[in-house]
């Protein structure tokens, strides 16, 4: 398990997510509204509105909010985002991306170049790390959903590409153009998914020790407390040792 989804899991485990809830509201709230403004408010013709919305009811987001959001792209009066891509290396070299949706470039631009600064890492051009790296769905599924042979059955069936599964939960990605596709298929088989999409995915990963991937995971977090940053991906992995240590 590496980059994205070990990190990831070292988050939850120490409870990250539920110490900044509002937070997390708030960003989940400015995609639904970037969603509703870029295609149709009704999310049964918006596939992007329509996993926006699955995602913040997977994160237990309030329906109220939810509906705020929607009728917010709908008014003359909201914020116009702008979608953001930012590409560097931090601590060790690890390759790193950063999706944003901001409504000030240069602030954004600003705050992004000096975590990275600050980390030890540079901030490069568009292009820079992202050839090294595919563009997939992923579509994750708790552990109640079924054991790893079932879960894998059905992935295969709907035509995933590959599933990852440990002790928190079921991660299955797909080819970018059919996550649509193998979600409704997956759903027939498996139910709801608790998330569904579309990530960076590494083609390799670089390995690094305790230090380094402590330093990585605070330019990570630096950039995740950012308002207008939405997504963080890295493509580092730790051997078992050290990834127990970082998750104790």
């Amino acid at each position: 398990m590496a980059g994205h989804s070990q990190f990831k899991n070292i988050m939850h485990r120490k409870g990250r997510q539920d110490a900044a809830r509002s937070k997390m509201f708030s960003k989940l709230a400015r995609e639904i509204t970037v969603a509703a403004k870029l295609g149709t408010p009704d999310p049964d013709m918006n596939p992007r509105l329509r996993l926006a919305i699955q995602n913040a009811k997977a994160q237990s987001m309030p329906k109220d909010n939810i509906q705020r959001a929607i009728n917010k792209a709908a008014g003359n009066d909201g914020e116009n985002y702008d979608e953001v891509r930012y590409e560097g290396y931090g601590p060790g070299g690890v390759a790193i991306i950063v999706e944003a949706l901001t409504d000030n470039r240069n602030r954004t631009a600003s705050n992004v170049r000096a975590a990275f600064t600050k980390s030890g890492g540079a901030l490069g051009e568009t292009g820079s790390v992202s050839f090294m790296w595919d563009r997939v769905g992923e579509i994750v599924y708790p552990l109640s959903a079924g054991d790893a042979d079932k879960v894998m059955e059905a992935a295969i069936e709907a035509g995933a590409d590959d599933v990852q599964s440990d002790d928190a939960s079921h991660v299955i990605t797909c080819a970018f153009g059919d996550v649509g596709e193998v979600t409704s298929a997956l759903e027939a088989s498996l139910g709801e998914a608790e998330s569904v999409k579309t990530i960076w995915k590494p083609q390799t990963s670089t390995q690094v020790d305790e230090d380094r991937a402590r330093s990585i995971l605070k330019l990570i977090a630096t950039l995740e407390d950012d308002d207008d940053v939405q997504n963080v991906y890295a493509n580092f992995e730790v051997d078992d040792e050290t990834m127990a240590k970082l998750s104790a």
